[in-house]
């Protein structure tokens, strides 16, 4: 059974990334391995864009109910059996289905894996040969330097720092929307970022590269695709129409 999985990873899963990386380097990032690994990054969340998108209009969704929510809550204050009755109506009239975020982030991590691999293990001589397919052409040695940076270094500051950062201020602008933050809010604000942070400083510089390419590719998608799954209801008239249904 372990002979099959890893038959089937070196085949259909590692093979094909490894060959599509190095073709980009050798066409596209004329020998610039950051950039190739930012093409490639780039290339799979294009594949990938049409879950992207359902995730955005998901998140939309959550938005709306959240403020539905608070609304619900002020007008029923006075009953919290009837209030938490009408937020339970609520969530299953707005049921919102979390698979196409889990499916995007989960072929994200599966090729985050594979390109540590692939620099762990595959961008040497021999061992490349033996894994370019007919028609990808030997690049000789691999340019692992981008821009002053060693793509296969570890614990490289800048590059995780930038990540952490990051997602500090995607989690505090995400905050800035709500009313009433918790203490579980708070430590997840310092702690999750922090945490990757650490996590990425001790692999190789190309994982953050690979993370901060993917995150801005989503910025943007939510830039362009997000006004389009916001309500132009406001809260306080979307809670009183379905009221009156």
């Amino acid at each position: 059974m372990s002979y099959m999985f890893i038959d089937f990873w070196t085949l259909y899963l590692y093979e094909p990334v490894f060959n599509f990386l190095i073709w980009i380097y050798n066409n596209w990032a004329h020998g610039n391995m950051g950039w190739a690994v930012v093409y490639l990054t780039i290339a799979l969340r294009v594949l990938i864009l049409p879950l992207t998108i359902i995730g955005e209009r998901n998140t939309a969704k959550n938005e709306e109910v959240e403020a539905e929510i608070v609304k619900l809550a002020k007008e029923f204050h006075y009953d919290k059996v009837q209030q938490k009755q009408e937020i339970r109506k609520r969530l299953k009239q707005r049921r919102v289905q979390p698979w196409a975020k889990a499916l995007s982030l989960g072929i994200q991590a599966l090729v985050f894996v594979l390109l540590y691999q692939v620099f762990i293990n595959g961008i040497t001589g021999v061992r490349m040969l033996r894994t370019l397919y007919p028609f990808v052409d030997f690049p000789g040695e691999i340019n692992r330097m981008f821009y002053g940076f060693n793509l296969k270094a570890t614990h490289d500051i800048i590059w995780s720092g930038i990540v952490g950062i990051w997602l500090a201020l995607e989690i505090y602008l995400g905050f800035r929307k709500r009313k009433g933050l918790h203490r579980g809010d708070l430590f997840y604000f310092f702690f999750f970022p922090l945490g990757v942070f650490l996590f990425l400083w001790i692999l190789p510089m190309v994982k953050s590269l690979f993370v901060l390419t993917s995150m801005a590719f989503s910025l943007v998608v939510h830039v362009i695709v997000h006004p389009f799954f916001v309500s132009k209801k406001k809260p306080e008239v979307v809670v009183e129409e379905k009221k009156k249904a």
